[in-house]
């Protein structure tokens, strides 16, 4: 049987679902959680234009308490945004919104590893109640 070599946003991709898939839902790590609403705009490295915007209330028990949100660039690799830590911090302080940046660490493609940064920019608010 012929096996595909995967490339490096693939493979980078898949072990990112494999941690997620091994974390806990957000209802069983953080019981006390009643729901969250997410806000996100995707930006450009320069910040000025938002290129996507999207809102969404997230199925407590379905989601992962590994919370990441995947870059918009199609060519990104080993790239991202991982609220996990932000949002594990809000819900140890109990507070009702959380809003942030976060730049995307990772590379703009394949082609373009360790030489160019993807630097896409995530905008978001986190609204949770208990």
């Amino acid at each position: 049987m012929f096996t595909r070599k995967q490339g490096p946003r693939a493979e980078y991709r898949e072990k990112q679902n494999v941690r997620v898939a091994a974390s806990p839902s957000l209802a069983k790590k953080y019981g006390k959680l009643k729901s969250l609403k997410v806000t996100a705009g995707y930006y450009a490295p320069e910040g000025l234009v938002c290129q996507r915007e999207l809102t969404y209330d997230v199925n407590l028990n379905h989601a992962k308490a590994i919370f990441r949100i995947d870059c918009p660039t199609d060519e990104c690799v080993e790239g991202d945004f991982d609220l996990t830590k932000e949002l594990a911090a809000v819900i140890t302080k109990r507070a009702k919104i959380l809003s942030g940046e976060l730049c995307c660490k990772g590379w703009k493609s394949k082609t373009l590893m360790q030489k160019v940064k993807c630097d896409h920019i995530l905008r978001y608010q986190l609204k949770l109640s208990y």
